[in-house]
């Protein structure tokens, strides 16, 4: 029961510093949580917590506030998080079933996370690398320039254009165009190369330069380490949480302009679609040890095919935050299966 006790009276300590960002007395907690203990109790309960590394007092006189290690206690020990209310949800729906294409599903889904959450909220494209081949299209543009355009199962769209030293004719085009779509088409873009590099053989001597030209190039499309994107909305809420920055809110700005650093936060989050919540010091990411960052994967069908969350202050409200990363990240993974 001690346990359970102090347990209440860390959450209610947790509750009470995200609603009023300030410190927590025991005359707070008996008038607005009933704890169904003596003020006495709750002293002792706090100075035990205290003991443990859960709360702090920030200046002599004040009453105590939740160190990394309570909100992480508190996150930890959350039984469930609270669904979202059916008009919630038809919202959500509403405004992500109209996007057009993966760019419009990316900038709708970041900016309705954000919206949701206070929070700076960031969603990666899917992965190249975790993408099948729906289509692949060549288009001429004059006799010695091709433009090739990869379109992935996930919406995800590459183009190149392709210089030739040797003049290409529109029929060679169609045919090569023909014979790639045959080979690669459902085929994972890490199973093309071997698909596709014996087609040269197949054409004559005189076509093979440009042949070998388009193939090569769409090899380093498939091959290559492409630098992934990742898309932010709502870097302005920061401003809202002035004080939680211990007197700047730079760092974390220059951190979050980063592509590689916000990279970084969604590939140290790669399990598959569990909701994983780093806070303060537990992001190693220099600038942003004074956030917590909340993301989980999102899914293609069966496979998550890359991860989106939202930033924002340790002094956060975990339980709603959590609830909308969730909720948005399932929406745009069933938008992404219907779209297959």
């Amino acid at each position: 029961m001690t346990e359970d006790r102090r347990l209440a009276v860390l959450r209610a300590i947790v509750e009470d510093y995200v609603a009023t960002h300030e410190p927590v007395g025991s005359r707070s907690l008996v008038e607005r949580y009933s704890l169904g203990v003596s003020p006495a109790t709750i002293r002792n309960d706090m100075a035990a917590l205290e003991d443990e590394g859960l709360i702090a007092q920030p200046h002599t006189s004040a009453g105590r506030i939740p160190t990394d290690q309570g909100y992480r206690v508190f996150v930890d020990r959350l039984s469930q998080v609270k669904p979202l209310s059916g008009a919630e949800k038809r919202a959500i729906g509403s405004f992500l079933d109209g996007a057009v294409d993966l760019d419009d599903v990316m900038q709708r889904s970041v900016r309705l996370l954000s919206q949701l959450t206070h929070q700076v909220a960031m969603i990666q494209y899917p992965s190249l690398t975790r993408s099948t081949v729906r289509h692949i299209e060549l288009v001429g543009l004059g006799q010695q320039r091709v433009l090739m355009v990869l379109i992935a199962d996930t919406g995800r769209v590459e183009q190149r254009v392709i210089d030739i030293q040797f003049p290409i004719s529109d029929d060679l085009l169609a045919r090569l165009r023909s014979r790639i779509s045959e080979v690669a088409t459902g085929i994972r873009l890490v199973d093309v190369a071997p698909k596709v590099s014996g087609l040269v053989a197949e054409f004559s001597p005189d076509e093979r330069p440009g042949v070998s030209a388009i193939i090569a190039s769409l090899l380093e499309t498939v091959v290559e380490r492409h630098e992934e994107r990742v898309m932010l909305a709502g870097t302005s809420n920061l401003a809202a949480f002035g004080e939680d920055w211990g007197g700047s809110v730079r760092p974390v700005l220059e951190a979050l302009e980063e592509q590689m650093v916000l990279l970084r936060l969604l590939g140290e989050s790669m399990s598959g679609d569990s909701l994983s919540v780093r806070i303060g010091h537990e992001n190693e990411v220099e600038g942003l040890t004074s956030t917590s960052v909340v993301t989980v994967g999102y899914a293609r069908g069966d496979e998550v095919v890359a991860q989106m969350g939202v930033v924002g202050p340790t002094r956060m409200d975990y339980p709603s935050t959590m609830r909308s990363v969730r909720a948005v990240a399932r929406y745009v993974g069933r938008i992404l299966t219907e779209q297959q």
